[in-house]
């Protein structure tokens, strides 16, 4: 491989709240243990995006900026060379995180008391942005045949025909399950929303990183109604690994719904823009590292593979859900007879494994876990072997 896939550099006492849970579970540097749990990658950055930002600083000044004609040119080329999707500069609006602006879109385009209605279990998040601004959670409960999770169609359409439902917050591809939705899902989504006149905003922050064999589609891409009935919310941060720069693009092609979000923005902000050194490394990202995430994805799915492979012969008590999209691996513990408090504990206690816990993502998450697999090779086996040295006494 051209690019480094094997250094990590460890976040210890470094402002890292994903490394600071191992301190405080007395992990130090020398153990050589990492965590699995909040998704940003322990891969090194790209050195385009490292040379980019270094000739910014170099030649210069840290002020206030804002998108230039190259950065949303580099955008919309991403858009349509990776997905197919013709967007247009005038629809991206800034913001500092695909979070910061789903908490806009409900707080802009629906009302206290409305109905928002979430796929889960979810990104949790998206509950936060229900309940923190007085909205009504509206539960479509995705089904779970045992690999993978299906859409309940009847019970979306009963629930989006209740006047009170105003808006889907669409998790595409899926978080934490790793579902892509085909276009068919897709298409079936936006027909019963635009039928009950409800928004769909379609988080879609994962979908550059997609395995072998799986096709992600832009929601705004399927047709004009469609596109005229969302919110599109993406960022490189996921997908190139610069979360901290904070900086997304949010496309909203209807004039109308653009206006009323950035009506929003500006309750806090009257010039909502991100930062310069994230617009640097954003357009860099784009312009120059799609062969970086090319090879990335091999590594994830290569680990991929390699848990999947491990646990149906050595743990299959163990249930792998397919991972189609993002590189978070969704794993059912529930064989291990543990209830989640206490899988909690013997994971972090005597495994020293360190994920995400299913239960944050909602009930239906109990005793399951989100392992995320964007890291070196090295670490996924060894903590595929202490699984195997810890369960063994609670599978006999």
């Amino acid at each position: 491989m051209r690019y480094d896939f094997e250094t990590v550099h460890k976040r210890f006492n470094r402002g890292s709240n994903k490394w600071n849970e191992l301190a405080r579970f007395g992990i130090k540097e020398s153990d050589d243990i990492i965590p699995f749990s909040v998704a940003d990658m322990e891969f090194v950055t790209a050195p385009e995006i490292v040379e980019a930002l270094k000739h910014e600083l170099d030649t210069s000044i840290m002020g206030y900026a804002g998108a230039t004609p190259e950065y949303t040119s580099a955008v919309c080329n991403w858009m349509k060379t990776r997905h197919n999707w013709n967007a247009e500069p005038e629809w991206i609006l800034p913001s500092h995180g695909v979070v910061d602006a789903f908490f806009n879109a409900v707080k802009t385009c629906t009302n206290e008391g409305d109905g928002v209605m979430l796929m889960t279990p979810v990104y949790y998040p998206m509950y936060m942005a229900i309940s923190n601004t007085h909205r009504k959670l509206v539960d479509n409960p995705l089904i779970n045949t045992g690999t993978k999770y299906e859409i309940n169609f009847a019970d979306m359409e009963r629930k989006a025909a209740d006047p009170s439902t105003k808006m889907l917050i669409l998790c595409s591809p899926h978080n934490p399950t790793g579902r892509v939705w085909t276009v068919d899902e897709l298409t079936r989504i936006g027909e019963i929303c635009l039928k009950h006149n409800v928004l769909v905003v379609s988080d879609e922050i994962h979908f550059d990183l997609v395995m072998p064999g799986h096709k992600h589609t832009v929601f705004a891409s399927i047709s004009g109604e469609f596109a005229d009935n969302c919110i599109v919310m993406t960022a490189p941060s996921k997908t190139f690994n610069i979360a901290g720069l904070q900086t997304s693009n949010i496309f909203i092609p209807d004039p109308e719904t653009r206006a009323k979000f950035l009506g929003g923005l500006e309750l806090s902000n009257p010039h909502p823009n991100c930062g310069i050194l994230g617009y640097r490394a954003a357009e860099a990202a784009y312009k120059h590292c799609g062969e970086w995430l090319d090879e990335c994805l091999k590594v994830i799915d290569g680990n991929r593979r390699i848990i999947t492979g491990f646990i149906e012969s050595e743990l299959p008590v163990l249930k792998v859900h397919e991972l189609e999209g993002t590189y978070l691996m969704w794993i059912d513990m529930r064989g291990l007879g543990l209830g989640y408090k206490e899988l909690e504990r013997v994971n972090h206690e005597e495994a020293r494994l360190f994920f995400d816990e299913g239960y944050i993502f909602g009930e239906q998450g109990e005793c399951f876990e989100r392992w995320n697999i964007a890291c070196p090779t090295r670490y996924i086996n060894e903590a595929l072997e202490r699984m195997k040295g810890t369960y063994s006494k609670y599978i006999e």
